[in-house]
This record gives C-alpha cells, structure tokens and sequence, in this order.
C-alpha cells in the first residue's frame, strides 16, 4: 500500500511539474496528460526492473555501457563523414538510442552469466534465493498439508503471495455460501500460521496484471517474471502451467511419493466400508486414503480383516492396492490309528 501511495504521489508530482513548466509550449491540461503519461512509464519501467535479478541488472547497465560507448565511437564517425545539419544530428541520435537498447536488451538476456560472487560474499548468495522463490495459489493454502510440511523443515526458499491471491482468499472467506466461507477462514487462518512459523520466509507482493482476468494466468504469468515455481493442487492450474513452461510443485505428487510402497505377497489390516463394483469385492482404505481392493470381502463389510496383497495399480489419481483374503491355515488332522489284526 504504501508503494502505491507513493507511486500516485510520483504521478501527481510529475504532472504538476509538466502544467507549471508547459514544456514545448504545451497547454496546462495537455502538459498535465503528458506529465502523468510520463510518470506511468516511469512506474511501469520501475515494476519491470524489479522483477530482474540481480544478475540481470547487472548485466543490463553494463550492456547499456557498452552499447553508449559503441554510439559515441559511431556518432565521431558520422560527425567527420556527414556535413553538419538536422540529418547528422538525426542519425547520431537514432545511432544513440539503438546501440542503449540492443546493449540493455543484450546485456540483461546474458547477465546470468555473471559470476556475482567473485564480487564478495554479499553476492554469493543471490542467484539460489531467486530460483527457490515458490508461488502460492488459493488451493494449496486452504489445503493445509503445507503448512504440516513447512513444520518439517523440508520447505525451503520464499514464499511469495501475489496480492491477487489473497483477495481471491478474502472473497471466499466473505462468500455467502457456508461451506466456500469455511474453506476461506480457514486458508487465512493457515497462512496466519504460516507467517508466524520461523522456518519460512514469506514475502507478499503486490504485482498485478490488470490485462489479464483469470488468476490462475496471472499467477503464471507472476511465476514466469520472478522465474519461481508453483505450488498447488489444482489438477487444471498444473497442466496450463505446464503448457507456458512454468515449473509445478503438485502437493498431490508429492503425497502419492510418500505412500508406502506395498508388495505383492505383505500382509496387512483393513477395515471393510462398503462392496466394490466388480462381484463380491470390499473396498476399504489407508490411513492416507490409498483405497484397497478386497476379493470374496463383500461379507466382511463394517469388520477388519487380515488380507494378502496381490497387486499395487498407480492411476493418475493415486494408487489402488488389491488384496485377498488372508485365510488361516488349517491343522492337518492326525491319521486315524488302525489296531494291528492278530
């Protein structure tokens, strides 16, 4: 909020200075639509460079160096081949202002390159911070499991929450439907937990794409400028990301990873729920919801049993152990004695 105020502070400034001054002999309104312009692409230049990397920037001003150093070397020769005169004057300007662009367009394209830390250690650190930067969407906050995870320590880097999504957030939790409301309340309660975990470093961000209306493509777009990831849930915002080569960090995937392996021929406990589609099946599940498959378990439905697994099937919605009945063994029965006949 507080960069907003200044920005429009920057604008109105700008515009001022542009109506009391009238350059080009301007009128006080037309000068004061071309200061405001001024300052918006001002502030829009501002938005861009910020989500360069360091790296990136670095590699922009030294290309724009060298690219004003290369339009001086021209401009002499133009000055001793050309008479002095408006064209003269044209070209070494249009010579300027190409060489500054291709040299910053060229210089930021390559300043990955750049070794930083051989400038000192407060350099050294720069590039790994950026590229562990992971965008939030609505559903992996409202979900929950992330913030279990982050309790681990195994969550690492910034997480970043586009202004976007916590408005998104804040309509939910504001919905008149009960169940949308809930869902809400609790994402901002998560992300309040969220924040206040010293494990996590969370930066909230207040970049907007006003073309663009779907947030889903916002967020993307967010990813794609700050070159972070995605973490989600949501099946559909993992395949569009996907489609723009945005990286994806999928809860769900990560989830399905940890499942226990399970091996034909182990035993296990499993409650009986309800009966299968296919005949006399039982259908039971896990701890973490893998569902499990029994054969001739129909009977057994509401009671525990101890089956054998046959088989482990892994479908795009996670995993299907089948099983058997684990019948116990019968004891051999002693053979009958026969008396000896005399």
């Amino acid at each position: 909020m507080d960069l907003i105020l200044l920005r429009l502070a920057f604008v109105a400034s700008l515009s001022s200075v542009f109506y009391f001054f009238r350059p080009a002999g301007f009128p006080g309104p037309v000068a004061a639509l071309t200061g405001a312009a001024s300052a918006a692409l001002i502030v829009y230049f501002e938005l861009r460079v910020r989500a360069l990397s360091l790296r990136r920037l670095f590699g922009a001003v030294i290309g724009s160096i060298l690219g004003i150093f290369g339009a001086f070397l021209f401009c002499l020769v133009l000055r001793n081949s050309l008479p002095d005169g408006a064209l003269r004057s044209l070209l070494q300007l249009a010579v300027l202002l190409l060489m500054s662009y291709v040299g910053l367009v060229v210089g930021a394209n390559k300043g990955d390159m750049l070794n930083l830390a051989a400038l000192g250690g407060i350099f050294s650190g720069e590039r790994p911070t950026r590229r562990s930067l992971k965008l939030l969407d609505t559903s992996s906050i409202i979900d929950g499991r992330l913030a279990d995870l982050a309790e681990t320590g195994f969550l690492e880097g910034t997480i970043v929450i586009p202004g976007f999504i916590l408005r998104e957030l804040q309509m939910v939790a504001d919905s008149s439907d009960a169940s949308r409301r809930q869902r809400g309340r609790r994402g901002l309660d998560i992300l309040r937990h969220m924040q206040s975990n010293p494990l996590l470093s969370i930066q909230i961000v207040e970049n907007d794409y006003p073309q663009i209306r779907e947030v889903d493509l916002k967020l993307i777009e967010a990813a794609r400028q700050m070159e972070a990831k995605i973490l989600t849930n949501d099946y559909n915002l993992n395949k569009v990301a996907q489609l723009h080569s945005v990286p994806v960090l999928n809860i769900n995937d990560l989830a399905n990873a940890l499942k226990p392996v399970m091996l034909p021929g182990e035993k296990m406990s499993i409650s009986i729920l309800k009966e299968g589609k296919e005949f006399n099946q039982g259908v039971g599940y896990l701890d973490d919801g893998t569902m499990v498959v029994v054969d001739n378990a129909r009977r057994m439905i509401g009671r525990s049993v101890e089956i054998s697994v046959t088989s482990v099937l892994q479908t795009a919605s996670g995993k299907m152990i089948f099983g058997r009945i684990e019948e116990p063994q019968s004891m051999p029965r002693p053979e009958p004695v026969r008396s000896a006949t005399l």
